[in-house]
């Protein structure tokens, strides 16, 4: 299979918000390569993917390229539903790939809430409708003969980010955002349903928003008994719908068995989040890290930064 990009002077295009045009040449008969055709032209990380028109599941199931995906695919047809369920469970992963029927012109989703949607026909689905559920920075990729057009969704001018323990290296927390308000709705529900305790340190320690993502310090240990070890682990977040994209486990963090109220502020100024970098101390005495937002490999370490009390990204 070829990729190849047309750029042409004397082609227009007249979209709804700006794009680029890739070209596929698609192979039904091999699902999984056209998958990563699709996933590599996109460049979505993790998140939401829905596919409409999933017919016989094939093509759904292999747009699931690891853990940090959750795929759903559409169909008008319940013939086609069925027989994409039976293919998905044989291959026993039914539930983070699944499928339903639609009515072919509304989309099943919250808005805001889709990573990336692909499409072989948008059918009765309008550009409105199919921007409507994108989160901000993700991809339409419709079928157009032969070639496959993209579509991003810009992320809002007016929108911010909470990059640091106090919104920003200013410390002045008041946001800049003029989208926030009062809740109207839930956009997504995550666990841990329970923390271990709400006298002790806080099992949720520190958290930071930057790049459609949020990135928090959590304890996973057991919620049995309070005297069992936590389990600290650095976890990322979709912002839009809270998919798990990566967890990272690290001890020691903090003594969990520590009355909440002399819980020091230094652990919350000691995780920072901007772009595609996190910037954090995975333990108490650990020297400063910079960890990749879209994967969480640790990228770098600085050396004779141990004991780091805050961190500072300004400029």
């Amino acid at each position: 299979m070829k990729t190849r990009f047309i750029f042409s002077g004397k082609l227009a295009f007249f979209l709804w918000i700006s794009c680029t045009l890739s070209v596929v040449t698609a192979q039904p008969e091999d699902p999984g390569r056209l998958a990563g055709e699709i996933l590599n032209a996109a460049g979505v990380k993790g998140g939401l993917i829905v596919h409409i028109g999933c017919g016989d599941g094939k093509l759904t199931a292999e747009l699931r390229d690891g853990e940090s995906y959750l795929v759903h695919g559409l169909d008008r047809s319940a013939k086609a539903v069925d027989e994409a369920r039976e293919h998905i469970r044989k291959l026993g992963i039914y539930g983070p790939v699944s499928v339903e029927c639609f009515n072919g012109r509304h989309l099943p989703y919250a808005q805001n809430m889709v990573n990336l949607i692909v499409a072989e026909y948008l059918g009765d689905i309008s550009m409105t409708e199919a921007m409507r559920v994108l989160a901000p920075g993700g991809v339409l990729y419709v079928r157009q003969g032969d070639s496959w057009k993209k579509t991003i969704k810009p992320r809002p001018k007016n929108t911010d980010e909470w990059t640091h323990f106090l919104h920003d290296a200013s410390g002045n927390a008041v946001a800049h955002d003029e989208v926030v308000g009062p809740p109207r709705f839930v956009q997504w529900i995550a666990g841990p349903r329970h923390m271990r305790s709400h006298e002790h340190t806080p099992n949720i320690n520190a958290l930071v928003s930057s790049g459609g993502r949020i990135f928090y310090i959590a304890d996973l240990g057991s919620t049995a008994s309070l005297r069992k070890s936590p389990e600290w682990h650095l976890i990322a977040r979709d912002a839009y719908n809270g998919i798990l994209l990566w967890k990272r486990p690290f001890t020691p963090w903090f003594p969990h068995i520590i009355n909440w109220a002399v819980t020091p502020n230094q652990l919350q100024r000691r995780l920072v989040a901007v772009g595609n970098r996190v910037y954090v101390t995975l333990g108490l005495h650990a020297p400063l890290s910079v960890v990749d937002a879209v994967t969480g490999t640790v990228l770098k370490v600085y050396e004779n930064t141990e004991g780091t009390d805050e961190i500072v990204y300004h400029k």
